[in-house]
């Protein structure tokens, strides 16, 4: 009874009715937008880092000479440890055709494909037997020369060493990584931006014999953590760096880094523009409940006969309470209602525009509802208050 004749109310002033709705539909639309945003955004840096290799510990020197085979032979038998690869990192001068880049070389072995997520378009990736062989990123072979490059091409690669001489040397291009998606996520080169090379050709081309770092696999994510601990503490003992200065970053000659630390970190940076957004979106909620507290208080007083004479006929004090917090809370559901599927709308229009992943969390809609009734109630109960007080006698003779 209670709900019929507060829809008769809303009804009898649609416009009013209309205009006081829009603040709770623009505030709980933008709240669901931007927690669905949130929470796409958080799949897709998860997905992008993901995509550079799974469980993945990496480790970097700090300077040269730091790390040779012992380092590579304790990191791959360290428990836990299910892939590792040793890396060199350095641009050279690309020669193809009549252009010449410079481009990021990336000096690894075999083991590197599995480590590194590496997927292949054509051809194969580096073998521990290779010498003067390359694999191209995508972008390197597409669209960074003048002619595309192909798999069996050659290409001139010369590196300066550190005392100034140079070394040229031709390579036979062996494959060719899969085009991705492009990423907006900042760092380093990705794979379609870098060539691959024999570590052991890159390091007699650059005259030495150290690794700059290398890149490992754990076995589970789940203890990546204690793994990556792990190795770090036998890294440290192998170089001399005292078991105390272990947290001193600043003692050790490298840096250290797992898949689950970056997590951590893009998970807060996601949570931290989630919070900022919904707050701001929430400002529109306070609006929108102004505005149903503002339009029951006006219909308490255009009401005021009306409510004598429900009063003078037997209703009480609770019967009008709820009549008008039923009122109330109408009005803040059908904001809801629509407020959440325009949320949801925006939110597929702003993740197709920006190439994100849809995540749609079901708690989207129930926290769509849920705002939408307390604001409704919360803005009710004043009016519903003050109207449920009122002498009948007084209201009867209001004009």
């Amino acid at each position: 009874m209670a709900f019929k004749i507060a829809v008769g109310s809303i009804s009898s002033s649609k416009l009013r009715s209309m205009l006081t709705t829009l603040g709770i539909v623009i505030g709980v639309a933008a709240v669901i937008a931007n927690v669905s945003l949130g929470a796409s955004f958080s799949q897709f840096f998860e997905d992008e880092i993901g995509a550079s290799g799974d469980n993945f510990i990496v480790i970097f020197s700090n300077d040269v000479n730091v790390f040779s085979d012992n380092q590579f032979d304790l990191l791959r038998n360290t428990p836990g440890i299910v892939g590792a690869s040793p890396v060199i990192q350095k641009p050279a001068t690309v020669e193809y055709g009549s252009s010449e880049r410079s481009i990021e070389m990336f000096g690894t072995t075999e083991g590197y494909e599995r480590v590194g997520n590496i997927n292949l378009e054509s051809g194969n990736f580096l073998s521990d037997n290779d010498r003067y062989v390359a694999v191209l990123g995508y972008e390197i072979a597409n669209g960074k020369f003048d002619r595309d490059i192909s798999n069996r091409n050659s290409i001139d690669i010369t590196f300066r060493r550190n005392d100034g001489t140079e070394r040229t040397e031709t390579f036979r291009v062996k494959g060719i990584t899969e085009d991705r998606d492009p990423s907006f996520v900042g760092g380093g080169p990705n794979p379609e931006e870098r060539i691959f090379i024999p570590i052991s050709t890159m390091q007699d081309m650059l005259n030495r014999e150290d690794y700059g770092g290398f890149a490992l696999t754990a076995s589970s994510l789940e203890n990546i953590r204690e793994i990556s601990d792990d190795v770090d503490k036998r890294l440290a003992r192998s170089l001399g760096v005292p078991e105390r200065q272990l947290d001193n970053e600043d003692v050790k000659p490298y840096t250290i880094f797992n898949q689950a630390e970056i997590l951590d970190q893009v998970g807060q940076i996601s949570a931290g523009l989630s919070a900022l957004l919904i707050s701001v979106a929430l400002i529109s909620l306070v609006v929108g409940s102004i505005g149903i507290m503002n339009i029951m208080l006006v219909t308490v007083t255009e009401r005021t006969r009306e409510i004598g004479l429900m009063k003078a006929v037997g209703y009480t004090y609770y019967d009008v309470l709820i009549l008008f917090i039923v009122e109330s809370v109408v009005i803040g559901l059908f904001g809801g209602i629509i407020g959440t599927i325009m949320g949801l709308l925006g939110a597929y229009g702003a993740n197709t525009f920006l190439d994100l992943p849809n995540v749609f969390p079901v708690e989207l809609i129930i926290i769509g509802f849920g705002v939408a009734v307390l604001v409704g109630v919360i803005a009710g109960v004043y009016p519903a208050s003050k109207a449920a007080k009122m002498d009948p006698v007084e209201a009867l003779r209001y004009e």
